[in-house]
Parts: C-alpha cells; structure tokens; sequence
C-alpha cells in the first residue's frame, strides 16, 4: 500500500466499517447501485478508455466501467483491504479480466501521469482530509482533456434517511465532530464542490441533482438491524446505555415502517452529480 496521509479513515476503513461493508457487498449494492447508470453515462467511458474508480470499495462500478471500457481498462483504488479483497474475488467470479484494483490513499497515490481517460467515484470522495490536494493528484493521473464524474451525497434533509435518523436522534447523543453521518456529507454544498474542483485545476464543472431508489431490505425489522450495524449509526450507538441504544434501534424500525412496500424497504437517496474536466493542453 503506498503512502496514507488520511489516517483515521484509513483505520475505520481497515477496521469495522471496512469489514462490514465487504460482509454486506450484495446489500450495500443494493443501497448505492440506483445512482450508477446516471454517473457512468456523464462519465461518457468509451470502448477504449482507461477508467480510474476512485474510493472503489467492492468494485461493483469499477467492473461496470470496465465493461463499458471493453478495449481499455479500469483501475479501482481504496483505502480498505477487506472492501479490495471482496473486489477481486467478484471480479474474479465474473470474469471481468481488464479490470485491477490498488490499496491506496487517493489524495497522494502516485498514479501513472496522464495514465486514464476518466476518472469517477460513487460516494468515494467525501471524507478527504485535504479535498483540493487530493483533487490536485487525480487531475495529474488523467490525460489533457479527461474527464471526471463524481457523486456527492446531499444533506440528509434531502434524502429519506434523514427522516429515520430524526426518529432516531432523541435518543443518541449530540456530538461536535465527525460522526461519519457528517463526514458523509462533508461536500454536499454545490458551491463548495465547485470551489474545489476549480482549485484543483478543472474546468467546465457541472452539479446537478440526481435521486434513486435505495433499498435497505426485505422489511423494517431487516432494514433496521442492517441500518444499527452500519458504521456511523454503531458508533454512535455504542455512545449511549443500553437502554437508550434499544430505543433508537426500535425508533429507527418504526421510522422504516413507513417506506415498506413491494417486499422491500426503500428510501430515496438524493445525491450531486458532479462533472468536469481537464483543459486540453
């Protein structure tokens, strides 16, 4: 693994968040995969390209825009063993040969210079420690007029999850820091994407909203075992007494209640779609 400067989320990614999203791969596609087909049509990924997927996680877009790549390549990086462990091995099961994956902090791997036609991320760029240094890196790693599409989540008063989380909240504590679900959505102001992504050297920026479906389970009780165990719900969880720890997971259970239908329980996610790119030379 090259050098990490993000050491705390390399720890969490490494640790118990890591894990437990390489456990729950199918189910964690099932919560994100509604916003691939909208991210990979505005990366435009032709026959041909080289594709960086950055913040990869399980691989699932990394192998779709390898795929589409069917004449290039794509490259998925993340900080996460486990996550990069359940990428290969899926890669592996699927037969997806032109498609790598590298362990590595994104904001200062030593990608190739000029070395993808496109780079994009599903959620895999909130949590930079230095976003417009890490921005600084992908732009060296992509070619004279690449092109890059990235998702941001949106605030949670924007997405269905913020309802539960609200059912949730007379129950947990009132914290200052980082809790994951700010980090989360640490770029979710349009401006302050643009901001970045200006400074960092890219052109012709684009945000505009997109919404999908996300389904968190077969039903409440499912859905709401799933939600306690994801990483900024557990550490917050473990905050409190058990007492109190009950009553936010039944909270959230019941929040669920109301998004059931169709054997499934699905909440809308809304997100920023962001793209730009490198000016031409």
């Amino acid at each position: 693994m090259s050098t990490v400067v993000n050491t705390e989320q390399a720890r969490a990614w490494n640790g118990y968040e890591g894990t437990h999203w390489a456990e729950h791969q199918a189910r964690y596609d099932a919560v994100n995969s509604g916003f691939n087909e909208p991210l990979l049509a505005a990366a435009a990924i032709g026959a041909g390209d080289r594709v960086l997927d950055i913040g990869c996680g399980n691989g699932q877009l990394t192998r779709l825009a390898a795929r589409r790549a069917a004449g290039g390549s794509a490259l998925g990086v993340d900080l996460s063993g486990p996550m990069l462990a359940r990428a290969r091995a899926t890669a592996a099961e699927e037969g997806v040969a032109n498609v790598a994956f590298e362990q590595g902090d994104a904001q200062v791997h030593p990608f190739a210079p000029g070395g993808f036609d496109a780079a994009l991320s599903r959620f895999g760029v909130m949590f930079f420690a230095d976003p417009v240094a890490a921005f600084a890196n992908i732009s060296r790693a992509l070619r004279p007029g690449g092109r890059l599409a990235l998702l941001f989540l949106r605030g949670m008063e924007h997405n269905d999850l913020g309802t539960v989380f609200a059912a949730a909240a007379p129950h947990l504590p009132v914290e200052t820091g980082d809790d994951g679900v700010r980090g989360a959505v640490s770029m979710a102001d349009p401006d302050r994407v643009r901001e970045v992504l200006a400074a960092a050297g890219f052109t012709g920026i684009g945000v505009r909203e997109v919404r999908a479906p996300q389904v968190w389970g077969a039903d409440a009780d499912d859905a709401g075992a799933f939600l306690s165990g994801w990483g900024p719900v557990r550490h917050l969880l473990d905050q409190v007494d058990a007492a109190a720890a009950a009553k936010a997971r039944a909270a959230i259970t019941e929040a669920l209640r109301g998004f059931e239908a169709g054997g499934a329980v699905r909440l809308t996610g809304s997100a920023w779609l962001a793209t730009a790119r490198l000016p031409e030379g």
